[in-house]
């Protein structure tokens, strides 16, 4: 479903349509080179399955308007009431017979389809489905490369889209429709099948993640080793740095050396491994030369992660380094407002409980808490 562009690729996420149903197995889960819609066929005598599709989208309704103004038809023999019904059949056999005229044997309609244009939808043998969301018929527009009418007057043959096989199928109690062999589809939809609920829903959200690796990889092609290996390359370097610094500087670099390794030491940790041994042996490895060493989870042990084929993209790393300092900067900016408040003139109303408390290291935020009105915070 990606865009080649000059600089590049374009990945729209809500091109690939996901579409989850409990039961089955996680094996059941498939790709569709197409869409599939959880509608069914609207009449019985309509044909369950058509091969080589021909497809029109509508965002029309199949169905006499209401008038927006009231109005008044008095009627005064049967005759009358007669040509009025004639009438409003005519309308209807108007519209599908220009989407006979188009050549389609396959309508997806956005609104509502009159029983009167079912029957005669059914026996010209056209697949129908009603009622179908926006959204769903943008992404047929994008698989099957029609394009969606408004206007009956304006559907012709050049409008329609194509695919292999449309088709009425059973998932578990629903009927489903659908749309595969697409040509160049540019949406796709993903089925997922797992046993409970619970097991789909946890598909889902593995698969959402897999798809916005993907989409990261293709938008920014660049790539780091995983397993923690470079947040100990720039721990290690950062530390290098810090022996060149003075005074507080020097102390901030080391904290942010510290805090880089907490991800390897998590893996570590969520592995069965021994944090320690297990840092101790990564930086060992990583000061002789080998920044692809990290740790691979699977195995339990630390090796080279280019030899596990573990890589991230960069711009979540980027991203995830990026928003954690951000975090950690705002915390210090409002503690240094509440610690200068507090130098001002005597402590804050409220927080003379609190008074002992201010020579700890780090508790000069603290001080302020009591006047804040935040409950139980005074000692």
């Amino acid at each position: 479903v990606s865009e080649k562009k000059d600089d590049g690729y374009l990945v729209d996420i809500d091109d690939i349509k996901v579409e989850k149903k409990a039961g089955g197995s996680i094996k059941d889960c498939a790709i569709i080179k197409g869409i599939v819609l959880d509608k069914e066929i609207v009449h019985s005598g309509m044909p369950k399955k058509i091969d080589h599709a021909k497809i029109a989208l509508v965002n029309n309704a199949l169905e006499i308007d209401k008038t927006e103004f009231d109005a008044k038809i008095n009627i005064t023999n049967p005759q009358q009431m007669k040509s009025f019904l004639d009438e409003e059949q005519k309308m209807i056999k108007n519209m599908v017979d220009k989407v006979i005229a188009s050549g389609a044997n396959v309508l997806f309609c956005q609104k509502g389809i009159d029983d009167m244009a079912q029957h005669y939808l059914a026996k010209a043998g056209i697949l129908t489905v009603r009622r179908i969301k926006e959204s769903d018929m943008t992404k047929l527009a994008k698989a099957t490369g029609a394009r969606i009418i408004s206007n009956f007057d304006d559907l012709f043959e050049k409008d329609l889209g194509s695919a292999d096989l449309v088709e009425e199928r059973k998932v578990e109690t629903d009927k489903w429709t659908f749309v595969e062999g697409c040509k160049h589809p540019k949406a796709v939809t993903l089925l997922l099948r797992g046993g409970s609920q619970r097991v789909v829903d946890e598909v889902e959200r593995s698969v959402h993640d897999a798809l916005m690796v993907v989409k990261d990889v293709m938008e920014k092609p660049f790539i780091v080793a995983g397993g923690g290996a470079p947040e100990t390359y720039a721990a290690t370097k950062l530390r290098e740095w810090a022996k060149t610094l003075e005074g507080r500087e020097q102390l901030a670099v080391e904290k942010f050396a510290d805090s880089l390794e907490v991800i390897p030491i998590t893996l570590a940790e969520n592995a069965g491994m021994d944090p320690i041994d297990t840092l101790a042996s990564l930086r060992s490895k990583q000061l002789k030369g080998n920044k692809w060493t990290g740790i691979d989870v699977m195995k339990a042990q630390v090796a080279s992660m280019h030899a596990s084929d573990i890589f991230e993209p960069l711009s979540v790393k980027i991203q995830i380094i990026t928003c954690a300092t951000e975090a950690a900067s705002m915390i210090l900016r409002i503690d240094d407002v509440i610690a200068t408040a507090k130098s001002a003139g005597g402590p804050p109303p409220g927080a003379e409980g609190m008074g002992g408390m201010g020579g700890m290291p780090g508790m000069g935020g603290m001080g302020g808490m009591g006047g804040m009105g935040m409950p139980g915070m005074d000692m």
